[in-house]
Order: C-alpha cells, then sequence, then structure tokens
C-alpha cells in the first residue's frame, strides 16, 4: 500500500489554498470598480464613453494576453508566471489609486493584463495536478472568485464613505493579491522543475485549427459575451422597467451570488457524468429563458435574476472543466484556455457598448434582451458539440 509523506501532503494543501487565493483576485480587482464609477466619473468629469472604458480595457487586455499566456509559461513555469500575474495584479491597483486620470487607466490596463494569465494559466495547472479532479478544483475556484467579487463589491462603498475616498477603497481591493502573493511565494521556490508538461505536446498552434477547440472557445466565449452584457447593464434595464436605483442594485449583488452558487453543485454532477452535453445545452437554456423573461415578465425580475446567474455561473464552470477534460495536456490545456479566454473576452468588450447603442438607437432593452436569448440558444448549440466525451489531438 502506497503512502503519502505528510509533507507531500502538506504541499499539496498549500498548492490548493494558494489556487484558490489567486482565484479570490482574477475577478474582484475588476468588479470591485463597479460600484464607484459614478463617483470616479465626478471626480475627474469623464464622459459615459470613457467611464465605459474602465469597464472594457480590461476585457481588452484579457483577450489580448490570454494567447500569450502558455508561452509565458512555458518560458518561466507554470508558478513563476502566476507569480508574476499576482505582481501585476498589485501594481496595477497601486497604480490605478494615484491622483491622476491618466494613471487610472494604466493602472486597470496593468490589472487586466495580471488577471490574464491567472485566468488562461489556472486551468492548465489544475490538469497537471489535479488531472482526477478537474471538475471539483474548477468549481472550488469558480466559488471562490464569486464569493470575493460580492465581498469587494460589498466593501468598496463603505470604505469610500467612511473617509478613505473612491482611491482608498480601490486601495483596499489589495488585500485580495497580497494574501494570494504571500501563499504562493513557496511555489516559487518549488518551480526549478514544475514545467507545464514535456516538449512532445509542445505544438500548442494547431489548436487554432482544431474543431473541438473551436466548440469549447465559443461555448464559454459567448457565455463571456452574455454575463458582461447582463451585468455591465442590468441595472439600467431594471430602473428601465420601473425598479429603484436601490432596488437594481440589490438585484446587481445577487446576481454575483447566484454566479457563485454553481460552483457548489455543477462539480458534484459532472463526476458522474462522461458526457456532458445535456448539461451543457440546460444552463446554456437558462440564460436564454431568464433573458427573454426580463423581456416578457420584469415583474419577475428576481427570479431571472437567480436563473441568469445560475446558468451563466453553470457555463463558465463547465467551459473551464472542458479546457481541462478536452485537453490532453497540461500545456494543451493552457493554450486552449488562452484561445477560449482571448476569443471570449473580445467578443465580452464588444458586447456592453453594442447593446449600449442599440438601446440608444431603440429606446428601449426589447431588442438587446432578445439578442441575448438568442446568442444564448447559439450558446446551447456549442455546448451540444463540446460536451462530447473525447480529447483533441
Amino acid at each position: 500500500m502506497r503512502t503519502v509523506s505528510p509533507s507531500a501532503t502538506r504541499h499539496t494543501w498549500l498548492l490548493i489554498a494558494g489556487i484558490l487565493l489567486i482565484a479570490s483576485t482574477l475577478r474582484v480587482t475588476f468588479t470591485g470598480a463597479a460600484p464607484l464609477l459614478d463617483a470616479i466619473r465626478a471626480q475627474y468629469s469623464l464622459t459615459t464613453a470613457q467611464t465605459g472604458l474602465l469597464t472594457t480595457l480590461p476585457l481588452l487586455a484579457f483577450g489580448l494576453v490570454s494567447p500569450l499566456a502558455a508561452g509565458i509559461a512555458q518560458r518561466l513555469g507554470i508558478e513563476r508566471s502566476l507569480l508574476v500575474a499576482l505582481l501585476l495584479i498589485c501594481s496595477g491597483i497601486a497604480v490605478r489609486s494615484l491622483p491622476a486620470v491618466s494613471l487610472l487607466f494604466v493602472g486597470t490596463a496593468i490589472i487586466g493584463c495580471g488577471i490574464a494569465l491567472g485566468n488562461v494559466l489556472l486551468p492548465g495547472l489544475i490538469k497537471r495536478d489535479f488531472a482526477g479532479n478537474v471538475a471539483r478544483m474548477t468549481g472550488a475556484y469558480s466559488v471562490t472568485m464569486g464569493a470575493a467579487a460580492a465581498l469587494g463589491s460589498a466593501m468598496v462603498v463603505p470604505l469610500a464613505l467612511n473617509g478613505f475616498g473612491w482611491r482608498g477603497a480601490l486601495l483596499g481591493l489589495m488585500i485580495f493579491p497580497l494574501l494570494a502573493l504571500l501563499l504562493w511565494l513557496p511555489q516559487w521556490r518549488a518551480a526549478k522543475t514544475a514545467t507545464l508538461t514535456t516538449s512532445r505536446t509542445l505544438k500548442s498552434r494547431g489548436i487554432w485549427r482544431s474543431s473541438l477547440a473551436w466548440q469549447v472557445t465559443l461555448f464559454l466565449g459567448i457565455n463571456s459575451l452574455v454575463y458582461y452584457v447582463v451585468i455591465g447593464w442590468l441595472p439600467a434595464i431594471l430602473i428601465g422597467q420601473g425598479y429603484s436605483e436601490a432596488q437594481a442594485g440589490s438585484l446587481h449583488g445577487l446576481l454575483q451570488l447566484a454566479t457563485a452558487a454553481p460552483g457548489l453543485v455543477i462539480p458534484l454532477i459532472l463526476h458522474r457524468l462522461k458526457d456532458q452535453r445535456g448539461i451543457a445545452i440546460l444552463v446554456a437554456l437558462m440564460c436564454a429563458v431568464s433573458a427573454a423573461g426580463y423581456w416578457l415578465f420584469p415583474a419577475q425580475a428576481v427570479v431571472w435574476t437567480l436563473i441568469f446567474g445560475f446558468g451563466s455561473g453553470a457555463t463558465m464552470i463547465l467551459g473551464l472543466t472542458f479546457i481541462g477534460l478536452r485537453a490532453s495536456s497540461a500545456h494543451q490545456a493552457a493554450a486552449l484556455s488562452g484561445m477560449a479566454q482571448s476569443v471570449g473576452y473580445l467578443l465580452a468588450a464588444c458586447g456592453p457598448p453594442l447593446m449600449g447603442k442599440i438601446h440608444d438607437a431603440s429606446g428601449d432593452w426589447h431588442i438587446p434582451l432578445y439578442a441575448v436569448a438568442v446568442i444564448s440558444l447559439v450558446m446551447a448549440l456549442f455546448g451540444a458539440l463540446a460536451g462530447r466525451d473525447r480529447e483533441i489531438h
């Protein structure tokens, strides 16, 4: 019978804790700024388009940096690359909090670059070190990411109102990457022999020619588009339908919590499934139904918010799990993650401004919500294809 040494067990738990703390930084430093956008706009007299750039800049950074992440990890090692990601996030938070409007945008872009590295490399690390528990680990870090985002959104306004101002509140978000950085430092020393995989499987460029890779990419990418449209415009949609600002803000917070909930459930279901087509179609249809619900039955917005949050959160977990399940190696998982997140976030960066323009042209939110419902049906189709039990070769 094989025994596991106490030091090996300690290393595994330290690695898991480090992964979860890194996950806690990957949304909060981005979404935590959203409740303060009005204060930032007033301080610098920004236009609506300039303020919107603070939301789309990180998404553009995600899209542009994601394809580079697998190559960076191959040169530095995945652990050291994740440490670089945390350092970028910390430095971006510091720069963003300095009293200059140009540094606000520069810092936001730096944060986006750091988050992009983390987003891409965590699935590769999980594929390498937890190949038998991809769904469970993906679920755990998705829950952590969502819970941290909700906590960050809840804490920034009280901090800003209690003497710290919006700059101090944004600076306070550095607690998340700093804790992750401290716990990840031992992995820096352990990284000498920790490569993603052997040189035999490093042909990652060919992944862009794989139909299965494109199916996974578009399933995850369309979800990013749909999620950022709804997360960006939900308060405006609800206010346009007669809800107060306070009610719209509460439902916006509920949406973020609802996206975290599937991390507790989906891994338990996936553990019993070899083929994930059915569940992929189901959660994508939840997004379509809820978008139509906001449009046709706005009085039940709480129900649609819970359904959309669960469906979108579950789709993200499934998409990230597909990266590990469909890839045949850890390096291929990182390359597929880079491809999926690059395409997804470039789509996501286009979505909110496009839907905003459609709203301005039509005068209401019916067409954007109809578009989200139709796009979610397309996502269900790609989920049916990506959910088949096979690997990229």
